[in-house]
């Protein structure tokens, strides 16, 4: 295992369902149940949504998780590192509650305004935490799942996402290696 590379365990981008960046947050919810259906049902092996800009190229991914978050915009106001320092960890989500208003609105309100919500209007580019390259070690993988606790990894090539690493399949393979000691 320790002379694996992403590019071992990744799945190329050409192989998840994707919806475009202009795409409205109702079509994002059409298009995710849809990915689940067709995932439960074998027609699709994938059932992250990938998100791709005008030209093609994937910008990043949506989940549910992300969909709830862009529900409430002001999410986008918030500074955590700020915040913590501002009010140090044990105050951060009531001050984050009261100084941003989140989830004042009623979710009635909050269902209406999706209608015309884009996902370019809330959509997080992956950080540095969840990039990796095609050739890195899957050490450096390790690493990433364990800080940042997200459940893929966007894999770059040539500046470009060429798939992406999920961490069932590391654990997966972690797991097979581990039962094939024999212990």
């Amino acid at each position: 295992m320790e002379k694996m590379k992403v590019r071992d365990l990744m799945i190329p981008a050409a192989k998840f369902p994707r919806i475009s960046l202009n795409a409205t947050f109702f079509e994002a919810i059409m298009a995710l149940e849809a990915a689940q259906e067709k995932f439960l049902s074998g027609q699709a092996e994938q059932r992250i949504l990938l998100v791709e800009d005008d030209k093609g190229r994937v910008i990043g991914k949506i989940s549910p998780f992300d969909l709830l978050r862009g529900l409430e915009t002001n999410y986008a106001r918030i500074n955590a590192e700020d915040m913590v320092k501002r009010r140090g960890f044990q105050y951060i989500w009531k001050s984050m509650q009261e100084d941003y208003h989140l989830w004042e609105n009623p979710f009635k309100e909050l269902c209406k305004k999706s209608g015309g919500v884009k996902l370019k209007e809330f959509l997080k580019p992956p950080d540095d935490g969840q990039k990796v390259a095609a050739d890195d070690t899957l050490a450096k993988c390790f690493h990433l799942f364990v800080m940042h606790r997200h459940d893929t990894l966007f894999v770059f090539e040539d500046k470009e996402i060429a798939g992406l690493l999920r961490f069932s399949d590391v654990y997966r393979n972690v797991s097979d290696t581990m039962k094939a000691c024999g212990l």
